[in-house]
């Protein structure tokens, strides 16, 4: 199958690359000229715009982007727009925002093209374990892409599935990164405790590697943790920085417009906020209630 990549960031690449070794034929483009290059080498077609890429692929032609989400794909749609043609698919492999997703659907469909979302998951390790692609859109526009989705996924028959309508991809993949949230959360505190054991001198990425096998709590995310702690078992020099990316916040506002509760999930991402706060407000001010009400002494930064 021929398809053209708008994208080649660290996990638009490796599928690009992927896709190569799966025998398709893909055209890339890239604002970084340099990047492109990179992948030509590589096996790519390279392209160096937007009319270029449409220019060299057959009709009706499926383009897939891989940009960040929000304003990025509104402005690579808007430049696609003129060399769209009636049949054309256009393919969101980011993670967009599902309501972002359903009214985009229908600016192309306007246009006369089709429109798919696949939420994916598997990052820069899709290249050698395959993507996990959950996916939005009708049946003839998902049946189009099964090649493709087949050669993406870790199996023809594994990793990826139709998941429903147009949204529904984004949905499911905005779910799934609300969860895996509150099981990154769980891990960390979890170890924190082992660590802070300390008369039993316990090693933490051996408990790790332990748990991976046979354990309840077995996972790749386990593995991840044992590989880190085998490589730096106490941390040293790593911030305690955690970003979010959105789609834990999208998750707790839909469970909260649905009434569902998601106090794990709501809880993680709270705790990745508290991680960001270099001066904490909401501490000094509970350090000086309790000196009001009860006497109790608190601690003065020095120099203030």
């Amino acid at each position: 199958m021929e398809l053209g990549m708008i994208g080649l960031g660290k996990m638009g690449g490796n599928m690009v690359l992927r896709l190569i070794q799966g025998g398709h034929r893909v055209v890339g483009f890239a604002r970084r000229p340099e990047l492109v290059a990179s992948f030509v080498s590589k096996g790519m077609v390279g392209s160096a715009s937007l009319p270029e890429l449409m220019a060299k692929l057959p009709s009706p032609r499926v383009v897939w982007l891989m940009v960040p989400s929000g304003a990025a794909v509104d402005e690579v749609l808007s430049q696609l727009k003129p060399n769209l043609s009636a049949g054309d698919l256009v393919v969101d492999g980011g993670n967009s925002f599902y309501k972002d997703t359903l009214r985009r659907a229908e600016l192309v469909r306007s246009w006369g093209c089709r429109y798919v979302d696949v939420g994916t998951s598997g990052g820069i390790w899709g290249l050698t374990e395959g993507y996990s692609m959950m996916v939005g859109g009708e049946k003839e526009d998902v049946d189009r892409l099964r090649p493709v989705l087949e050669s993406l996924a870790p199996a023809a028959d594994r990793g990826w599935g139709h998941v429903g309508p147009v949204g529904s991809g984004h949905f499911v993949k905005m779910v799934h990164n609300g969860i895996e949230y509150g099981l990154m959360e769980a891990y960390s505190e979890g170890f924190s405790v082992l660590e802070a054991k300390k008369e039993f001198g316990l090693d933490l990425a051996q408990i790790a590697r332990i748990w991976r096998y046979g354990s309840v709590v077995r996972s790749w995310l386990l593995e991840l943790v044992e590989q880190i702690l085998t490589e730096s078992p106490e941390l040293k020099g790593v911030k305690p920085w955690v970003a979010d990316s959105g789609e834990g916040r999208w998750t707790v506002a839909e469970a909260l417009a649905l009434d569902v509760p998601v106090p794990i999930i709501t809880l993680a991402l709270e705790a990745r906020i508290r991680s960001r706060e270099v001066d904490p407000f909401s501490e000094r001010l509970l350090a000086m209630m309790r000196n009001k009400f009860g006497g109790h002494a608190f601690e003065k930064e020095q120099g203030k």
